[in-house]
């Protein structure tokens, strides 16, 4: 073995054997109208040693795509079904048998998210919570799928009244009798663990003043000393973590597990949504992911081993809301990585660094602006993925009806080369997003056109970013 080998070879054991190594997964949301279809996502999965993902639903399509893939699956119950689920035993067993038992085993659902942050939901679902859960779980019982699969619901971080100092997280006490006790002893009763979503970036954004940049994205820091039991914190994620750790023991459920159902970090925002960039999203992700896989628990809870998904698998072009709703997205719907991230142990044995990269559909050349310099900017290109008459269709609209600016793709012109549908009509589209100040749904067309954060180049043609 020569030394380069044996140094691989070295890194990687200790990696593998690192005591609490944790779990990687991605959540896998469907916003948009450009993605590739299930059965490519499931390749695109494959490809990058991707074996966990959750749904926000129970899709054939997907379900059926992820048969037989040996990827782990956690599905969902929609808000919207919460009150029926609760209402009838009968609806719980008949979607179990249309949305469970049609898939299982081939498709490993290894667990069930019963509605997503419901006591933040406009519709006031959360009466109907625990109720929907037990129902799903005795229609599991009912189809002996119970011990195979588990019941939760995901709580988002705004279920605390308090979360600093860690150890002195607490619920929302107008939530505790109603339903977070009763949902924890479900959770402790039917062997299963609490979903919490939680997002370093919301409180960065909103505490920049006070809060180190390092400290949010896993980066060499300080520290943060609990005031309250002296743990120290090296990241604000483990922080946030244990807050919910620390609320649960203030109500005597130190035995329910949890797992982080959703974190990220946006690779473009609008121009107040601080800490919104590429570099940003890559270092988070990037160093999370090392976190988890090569590290143990939290402070508080050293010896748990950590399960975490990444939101999200891509850019979703139909999510509402401000920019970064739409750039959570570890790949662009061309399956093109908005940047590097190593996600498995042999990513990082192997050296495998959180990097921005070029990841829209076209090239980004070499001296291009970083993700740093162009923070806040975004451009439009078109969807190679549609059809020639749909990309044709939008290219006469946006170069007549919608005024863009197509003089330099005319032939002769500066960016009349490359000669191509989909090059041109990426000229006009951004030259339309930008005249419309970049606004929501101004780079749609139908679904034939979507946003990228770097600087594409077509050729030698340059994409303005402003009028």
């Amino acid at each position: 073995m020569t030394s380069a080998s044996f140094i691989l070879f070295l890194l990687f054991t200790i990696f593998t054997v690192t005591n609490g190594a944790g779990i990687i997964g991605v959540n896998y949301g469907r916003v948009a109208n450009n993605l590739p279809s299930p059965t490519e996502v499931v390749k695109l999965l494959k490809s990058q040693g991707i074996d966990r993902v959750k749904l926000y639903d129970t899709n054939s399509d997907v379900l059926t795509a992820l048969g037989n893939s040996d990827v782990s699956v956690v599905v969902a119950m929609p808000n919207e079904q919460l009150s029926s689920a609760a209402a009838d035993q009968s609806f719980t067993d008949t979607w179990v048998q249309s949305s469970i038992s049609k898939y299982y085993p081939a498709t490993k659902i290894e667990a069930i998210a019963v509605g997503n942050e419901v006591f933040v939901d406009p519709a006031n679902t959360t009466t109907f919570l625990v109720p929907a859960m037990k129902n799903v779980y005795n229609s599991l019982v009912k189809y002996n799928l119970d011990k195979s699969i588990k019941v939760s619901s995901p709580l988002a971080l705004s279920a605390l009244q308090n979360s600093y100092p860690p150890s002195a997280g607490s619920f929302k006490s107008d939530l505790i009798e109603p339903v977070i006790k009763p949902m924890l002893d479900f959770l402790r009763n039917s062997d299963s663990y609490l979903m919490v979503n939680a997002y370093p970036f919301f409180a960065y954004e909103a505490n920049s003043d006070v809060i180190s940049l390092d400290y949010a994205l896993f980066k060499e820091n300080s520290g943060v000393v609990d005031s309250g039991n002296g743990l120290k914190y090296s990241n604000l994620l483990d922080a946030q973590m244990d807050a919910v750790f620390a609320a649960m023991s203030a109500l005597q459920y130190n035995d329910v597990k949890m797992e982080v159902t959703e974190t990220g970090w946006p690779s473009n925002g609008d121009q107040n949504e601080i800490g919104a960039s590429e570099d940003n999203a890559a270092s988070y992700n990037g160093n999370l992911i090392k976190r988890v896989l090569t590290g143990n628990g939290t402070p508080l809870r050293p010896n748990e081993t950590l399960s975490v998904y990444l939101f999200a698998l891509f850019n979703e072009n139909q999510k509402s809301g401000p920019t970064s709703e739409r750039n959570y997205g570890l790949f662009y719907p061309n399956q093109q990585k908005v940047y590097d991230v190593p996600f498995t142990l042999q990513d990082l044995a192997t050296g495998g660094q959180a990097t921005p990269t070029g990841g829209s559909k076209v090239q980004v050349p070499v001296g291009a602006p970083t993700a740093s310099q162009q923070q806040g900017q975004t451009w439009c290109v078109a969807n190679g993925k549609a059809n020639e008459t749909k990309l044709q269709e939008a290219l006469d609209y946006a170069c007549g009806e919608g005024g863009a600016d197509c003089r330099p793709i005319q032939d002769g012109a500066t960016c009349y080369d490359p000669n191509t549908l989909e090059a041109h009509a990426s000229y006009a589209f951004n030259s339309y997003y930008q005249m419309n100040s970049r606004g929501a749904g101004t780079c749609d067309f139908g679904g034939a056109a979507y946003v990228v954060t770097q600087s594409p180049r077509y050729g030698s043609c340059n994409f303005p970013t402003g009028y």
